[in-house]
């Protein structure tokens, strides 16, 4: 609440607040301010007091005003060429200007910026309030507590194994213990994959990064799924990639979009998840997958399947790897969703013929990854610690499920999807990115659903974590909120 006995004045209070916002990325580029009408009520200030908080975030060189629009967070820009160059010599010149122009056309591919394409990462780390998140991708630490973990990491950090994993860069492909663990892992899903198919990676985003620097170039078209996950839609752009959003649909992907993308744009790569995907929970059906896999065949294209949440699905989903027996398909995996964020472990299994090339961009970026934590994983693998884990925490989040279900009805909400896995895709009738902004203020950091989006467009549905929207003191609040929007 802006305080009016406060040392600063409301004006210096209100563009304080949003300059925090705007600074954690918490407000990310492209956004828009509330209109001045709709900020004053909101605040319980003046029209003037808010106008006079847009001017200072103006001259901060913040926001800028768009005519007859209102105010939008600025977006990052690219400075001309002829600037940077000012100083050099002429050959050094032109060979900079090439690579700015080069710089600016990825930038321009860009346009427009994914929504708040790390605003909910960023949201962990600069805590917007004690309360549960509902925007939240991951569950709450006491759910993923557990007296395992440290005791592998004991057994694993004895004064000659730290030693000896300390003195060398280990293994490039990973620990070979965990590797062996995954490999077994895999097969359990029908996945046929050798410990030699398994890289092990800093993450499951660092799995899918190596896979995307490996089998694509700049201006490469990759098929993505959309509503997607707007982290991997703003990796890709970032890459110089060109994004084709495909509509997902409950059984799997929109076919007929994908096959008109593969005539015209003969794209390379289709990333998707299959399980459980984010943000939908939809889960991709058999008739579904056989017909992707005859795509790919006939238009040669690989199939990245994100398989993050696995751990919290039934081993008997459907995954493309398992059909199609990692020939165009590359699986990755990882444990922050189920075990411990911070290890930051991930992998993926790739065909055979891929493993060199894909290695290649893992020792280019990391050389190797961490032994000291795989080796403890992999205890953890093998003695049966995790799937006892995974199995009381899918027991847990099927209770939670229930209850954030009846407290999103009762508070006027339609489920756009079945409920389903972490996730539910919600329509609250109103623009959720003003609802994201609005919630901010009340301590709540929001999913809204043009997060979720390849290009910026404005949605009524936003994302919900069940695990951490089973507090009705939340959806009190929500509804207090909608009813003045």
């Amino acid at each position: 609440m802006l305080m009016k006995a406060s040392a600063q004045s409301l004006t210096e209070q209100l563009a304080g607040r949003f300059a925090e916002r705007i600074r954690t990325r918490l407000l990310a580029p492209g956004a828009r301010l509330p209109s001045v009408r709709q900020c004053a009520q909101q605040h319980g200030v003046s029209p003037s007091t808010v106008v006079a908080a847009y001017d200072q975030l103006l001259a901060q060189g913040l926001v800028e005003a768009r005519r007859n629009r209102g105010f939008f967070v600025r977006e990052a820009s690219v400075a001309p060429a002829d600037e940077r160059n000012e100083a050099l010599p002429p050959a050094v010149s032109r060979t900079v200007s090439t690579a700015f122009a080069a710089a600016h056309w990825i930038v321009a591919r860009r346009s427009p910026a994914p929504v708040n394409a790390t605003s909910l990462i960023r949201g962990m780390f600069h805590k917007v309030s004690d309360k549960p998140q509902p925007g939240m991708g991951v569950f709450p630490p006491d759910w993923l507590e557990t007296t395992f973990m440290p005791a592998a990491v004991r057994k694993v950090t004895g004064t000659r194994a730290l030693h000896d994993f300390s003195l060398q860069y280990g293994e490039p492909l990973g620990d070979a213990s965990l590797r062996r663990a995954l490999a077994n892992k895999l097969v359990a899903l029908n996945v046929p994959a050798t410990p030699d198919q398994v890289i092990t990676s800093v993450g499951a985003t660092h799995a899918l990064d190596i896979v995307s620097r490996t089998m694509l170039r700049p201006g490469d078209p990759v098929m993505v799924e959309e509503p997607g996950w707007a982290v991997e839609f703003a990796r890709l752009t970032a890459l110089g990639m060109h994004l084709l959003p495909v509509p997902r649909r409950a059984d799997g992907p929109d076919l007929e979009v994908m096959a008109k993308y593969c005539e015209v744009h003969k794209p390379k790569l289709y990333v998707s998840v299959s399980v459980f995907h984010n943000p939908t929970s939809y889960c991709l059906s058999p008739g579904s997958a056989h017909r992707l896999l005859q795509l790919a065949n006939q238009h040669d294209f690989h199939i990245v399947e994100d398989d993050t949440y696995s751990h919290i699905a039934p081993a008997h989903a459907t995954r493309l790897s398992a059909l199609d027996g990692l020939r165009r398909t590359i699986y990755v995996g990882g444990f922050a969703k189920i075990l411990a964020p911070n290890w930051r472990i991930g992998y993926l299994a790739a065909p055979a013929e891929l493993v060199e090339q894909l290695l290649d961009t893992k020792l280019l970026g990391t050389l190797t990854t961490p032994a000291l934590l795989e080796r403890a994983l992999a205890l953890c693998i093998e003695q049966g610690q995790l799937r006892r884990h995974s199995e009381r925490v899918r027991t847990r989040l099927d209770v939670a499920r229930g209850r954030s279900v009846k407290l999103a009805l009762a508070a006027g909400c339609r489920f756009a999807a079945e409920p389903a896995g972490l996730f539910g895709w919600v329509d609250t009738g109103v623009d959720t990115d003003a609802l994201a902004q609005r919630m901010l203020d009340e301590g709540y950091l929001l999913a809204p659903g043009a997060l979720f989006h390849a290009e910026r467009k404005p949605s009524t549905l936003m994302r919900i974590n069940f695990a951490t929207t089973q507090d009705a003191a939340f959806w009190k609040k929500y509804a207090e909120v909608v009813k003045k929007m």
